[in-house]
């Protein structure tokens, strides 16, 4: 199960922050280097006009992704 959750903090609620585990407000880049990193083996990152974002691996669950609601 992922452990980061979109914050949809940006323009057009892009996510530019994440909470992550018991981490609050973790931003992007940083999150992203940690996947790239393999330190969140369930997500990977995506590239959307031209910025990364982390992405939930798909699967059954919905309880999980990154941008699961509030």
């Amino acid at each position: 199960m992922s452990k980061i959750r979109g914050r949809n903090d940006g323009p057009g609620g892009r996510n530019e922050h994440y909470d992550v585990g018991s981490r609050p407000n973790v931003p992007r880049r940083n999150v992203v280097a940690e996947i790239k990193r393999g330190e969140h083996p369930d997500t990977h990152v995506v590239t959307v006009n031209g910025r990364e974002y982390a992405r939930d691996n798909p699967d059954a669950s919905t309880k999980d992704n990154v941008n699961r609601g509030k």
